[in-house]
């Protein structure tokens, strides 16, 4: 590590004795939006979450599945993440006796791909270890700060003032960096303006993978405007290309779809195919996997930011418990709950003070309690899996 940092703590993801798995609740809870959210590859009016509980001898821990209806962002969806679950993961866990994060993480990766469904289950293991010791999730894996900073994403508007409306109403809230969501049509001229009004503050953009190298002399004019980042600009498997683009760019690239794993970040450093990375547990399988790139990227003094995916406030907890890592000095897309829904699942909702900063919880796991009743509210459908899977339970 590199002077003033440490690694972070995956040994300590252990619990006091090895946990036998009773059960695993799967739920889907749709909540809407706010206001919808706009991106390259489409809009959301609601989100449709993937919530897991892992149950053990009486205890148990909450996790979230990223994946969305549809196979846009990634391969995975919601569907798909079930089906794994069901038939594959849960059958490998259930009724088995875990020793740590380690002894799940070797058992899960039996099966190739599924990060989000895995992480999903991982999520859930963490904060259940963490409730077992007594200890918050961020103590558990390493975490040294109280407070992160935090930025917010925006999505695409119909017209400029739409979007500075809501970069002044966000600034005037707190957050410390503003990232622009970007497509072929409202990509330069939008920045520009935006950047002309706002002449000093933390900026960046993100393509969602809505760019090609045919694109890079566009791509180029975004330099003018003294950008943190621009965030995927090229397909979301790539490396090779982003290399390409990031010589002839003064901007860092960030890669945000193109991190899956430990190996493809390393890859992705050593191939200079992004000077930035952002983080998503959901994204790259759990936390054992994050923890690893959360290392690489310190070794390498590469920054990291922890990424949101519109999560419940399950998964915003176990995002700032990630971002109090020693690794991420950028400010994440984790916002406050009331920043895309009415109400939370959890109470209290994640809430960003004045300053542009999110508390990391210090109570046992997750640090939140999960709003039952309004939870049994907003579901959709549950089922809870047994060691048999053969005795389950469905609404």
């Amino acid at each position: 590590m590199t002077a003033g940092t440490r690694a972070s703590n995956v040994a300590a993801i252990t619990p006091p004795g090895p946990v036998h798995l009773d059960a695993l609740e799967l739920r889907l809870v749709r909540l809407p939006l706010l206001e919808p959210f706009a991106v390259s590859f489409g809009r959301m009016d609601s989100r449709l979450l993937f919530l897991l509980r892992l149950e053990a001898g009486g205890h148990s821990g909450w996790g979230e599945c990223v994946a969305g209806e549809e196979p846009l962002y990634s391969y995975e969806t919601v569907g798909t993440a079930l089906h794994v679950i069901r038939e594959h993961l849960a059958p490998a866990l259930l009724g088995q006796e875990i020793d740590n994060l380690a002894d799940l993480t070797s058992r899960l990766g039996a099966f190739r791909g599924h990060p989000m469904a895995k992480a999903g289950i991982e999520l859930a293991f963490v904060d259940l270890v963490a409730r077992l010791r007594g200890e918050p999730i961020a103590r558990l894996i390493g975490g040294v700060r109280e407070r992160v900073e935090v930025g917010v994403s925006l999505g695409i508007q119909p017209t400029v003032e739409a979007l500075d409306e809501r970069v002044r109403r966000f600034l005037g809230l707190g957050y410390r960096r503003i990232k622009l969501k970007i497509k072929p049509g409202a990509d330069v001229s939008v920045v520009a303006e935006i950047r002309k009004r706002h002449p000093g503050i933390a900026l960046s953009v993100d393509a969602n993978a809505a760019y090609t190298l045919a694109d890079a002399g566009l791509l180029r004019q975004l330099d003018d405007y003294d950008l943190v980042m621009i965030e995927q600009p090229l397909a979301h498997d790539d490396l090779v290309d982003h290399a390409r683009l990031q010589r002839t760019l003064a901007t860092a690239i960030c890669l945000d779809e193109s991190i899956t794993s430990h190996d493809r970040a390393r890859q992705a450093l050593e191939t200079g195919a992004c000077r930035i990375v952002n983080m998503k547990v959901g994204r790259v399988g759990g936390y054992r996997e994050a923890l690893r790139i959360h290392d690489l990227c310190v070794e390498a003094g590469v920054p990291l930011w922890c990424g949101g995916m519109l999560e419940s406030g399950i998964g915003r907890a176990h995002n700032l418990a990630l971002a109090s890592l020693p690794g991420f000095t950028l400010p994440g897309d984790i916002s406050a709950s009331a920043r895309y829904f009415e109400r939370d699942v959890i109470v209290p909702p994640v809430e960003v003070a004045a300053d542009g900063t999110a508390a990391v919880p210090t109570s046992p796991g997750l640090g939140f309690e999960v709003d039952m009743a309004f939870l049994e509210s907003r579901t959709e459908s549950a089922e809870r899996l047994h060691p048999s899977l053969s005795r389950r339970w469905r609404r």
